[in-house]
């Protein structure tokens, strides 16, 4: 039987690879995050993880959902949206055919609109290649990218997560989800886009939003959080609906689950949204 062995609602910003400069105004503003990512690839490794299912809130889809069954993921990747802070990032990395299939197959007996793709021309979006830079950056683990339809429902979304969920249990794997996306998604206009731009929030609504989503994670309220996450989603901006979150919670049991949510750095603002790297523990 397969297990799923950690969960972890992360950041994909593109500013964390621009950190990486050595001349960036950023290199010490995104360390914690970064650190937060590769403390959750140590952990991943430390439990002998053998996929990791990402939900990315980039690869966002006007026509279903899709999931990346390729059985390599090989490429150059520069950012169509910010290829300033995102060139010629390569990335390789083994996927999990039979796992994308299952989880593929377990979401159509329920009814969802779901197809898992086998081909090599599909490369991976930044929502993806990011976390794996930090978690995952020789391959050590296989990769299952899933995407997040702009045109869906969060019980669509929900369904998604509860088919992952089985096809976990059903498996041989040991697993790990990433809901990769932000908090709030309010993102700067163009013509505010000055020097402060990447480390402040664009809507005082949706900070104080974001940090009480974050007191109720901490106190273990779930219950109240997944009753305030559709119009969450809506109210703040979020990031391909939210539809990541959706899918990590309905994974995680929904309003059942009862684990810690483990902050991993501090929240930071980014181009006017909200990010954070949390685990949410699993017995």
């Amino acid at each position: 039987m397969g297990k799923l062995v950690l969960a972890a609602k992360v950041s994909h910003v593109p500013s964390l690879m621009l950190s990486e400069t050595s001349d960036s105004p950023l290199r010490q503003a995104r360390a914690g995050a970064v650190a937060a990512l590769r403390e959750l690839g140590r952990r991943a490794k430390e439990r002998e993880v053998t996929s990791f299912v990402v939900f990315d809130t980039h690869w966002l889809s006007n026509f279903g959902y899709h999931i990346n069954a390729n059985a390599r993921h090989s490429g150059s990747f520069t950012s169509h949206e910010a290829p300033h802070m995102i060139q010629d990032l390569r990335y390789e990395l083994p996927g999990d055919p039979i796992f994308a299939q299952a989880i593929a197959a377990e979401a159509q007996s329920r009814g969802l609109k779901i197809l898992a793709h086998q081909v090599p021309t599909l490369g991976l979006e930044y929502g993806t290649i990011v976390p794996m830079h930090y978690l995952n950056p020789d391959g050590w683990a296989k990769v299952v990218s899933i995407a997040c339809p702009l045109f869906t429902s969060i019980e669509e979304s929900r369904a998604l997560g509860e088919a992952t969920r089985r096809a976990i249990d059903a498996s041989d794997e040991r697993v790990a989800i990433l809901a990769s996306g932000s908090l709030s998604h309010r993102l700067w206009p163009n013509k505010d886009l000055g020097p402060d731009a990447w480390t402040t929030i664009a809507s005082e609504f949706n900070r104080q939003v974001d940090l009480r989503v974050l007191q109720l994670w901490q106190e273990r309220r779930y219950r109240e959080f997944t009753a305030m996450l559709p119009d969450y989603a809506v109210k703040c901006n979020g990031e391909g609906g939210m539809a990541d979150t959706v899918m990590l919670f309905a994974a995680l049991g929904w309003d059942d689950y009862t684990g810690e949510a483990e902050p991993l750095c501090d929240y930071f603002p980014s181009s006017g949204s909200g990010q954070i790297n949390v685990e949410f523990h699993v017995s």
